[in-house]
């Protein structure tokens, strides 16, 4: 009875244009999401315009430090706009959504992988006080119930209180993410799978990749909801 009473009061909506919507993604809105398909990156699964080229400018010309990853839309309008809602406007609920979408594409990609733990890129401690949450945390734990995958939120821990990376160029990023991750915990897992909402340029994914496999994971990949266009 609570279940239909808050269902009655907080009916479910569109994650894109707010109208009320039972699956949280209306038929209008989905005809406009552009979701990835090949050609794709093989490594970072980024759109590419030209079927015969294997990876795309970006991972043909730096080496990042993960196996393999993927993300379900564009990173446009009106994907753009709702995950920045989910992060900053306390929309919450939408990791729901994003996950139940994400598991429906690639479920069968991290069975695939054989992942033994996901981990989701984590924010600083006072940078989740002032916002409240972690929307990374959020997404991992509703994909890690959904495939049957357990979900570490303190393997990583984020020890710098680094600047958001929007305000970088590509070689600016990396090194804003120097010693900015740590492992906390010992690790069993020898399969990682990186849990976050939008890929650029991998700078984030990297560098945790790259203290995981210091402290013994064997492979890592990543999935975000959303990821910018490649060439």
């Amino acid at each position: 009875m609570i279940k239909k009473l808050l269902e009655w009061l907080y009916p479910s909506v569109c994650i894109f244009c707010g109208k009320i919507c039972e699956s949280g993604i209306c038929e209008e809105c989905r005809k406009k999401v552009e979701v990835i398909e090949e050609p794709r990156c093989k490594k970072c699964g980024k759109p590419i315009r030209k079927e015969e080229v294997e990876f795309c400018y970006d991972c043909e010309r730096e080496e990042l430090c993960y196996e393999q990853g993927r993300s379900l839309w564009l990173h446009k309008a009106p994907v753009s706009s709702s995950i920045y809602s989910f992060k900053y406007k306390n929309r919450k609920v939408y990791g729901e959504v994003y996950a139940k979408e994400m598991v429906k594409k690639f479920g069968t990609l991290i069975h695939l992988w054989e992942i033994d733990v996901i981990v989701p890129v984590p924010l600083h401690r006072k940078k989740q006080k002032k916002r409240g949450y972690n929307q990374a945390e959020i997404l991992a734990k509703q994909i890690g119930k959904r495939v049957g995958v357990p979900v570490n939120t303190m393997l990583v821990k984020r020890k710098i209180n680094t600047v958001p990376q929007k305000e970088f160029t590509r070689k600016e990023r990396k090194k804003n993410l120097k010693n900015a991750f740590e492992v906390k915990e010992n690790i069993k897992a020898k399969r990682v799978l990186i849990i976050d909402d939008i890929y650029t340029t991998g700078s984030t994914i990297h560098s945790i990749s790259v203290v995981l496999k210091k402290a013994g994971v064997e492979k890592t990949y990543f999935l975000t909801i959303s990821i910018g266009q490649g060439l």
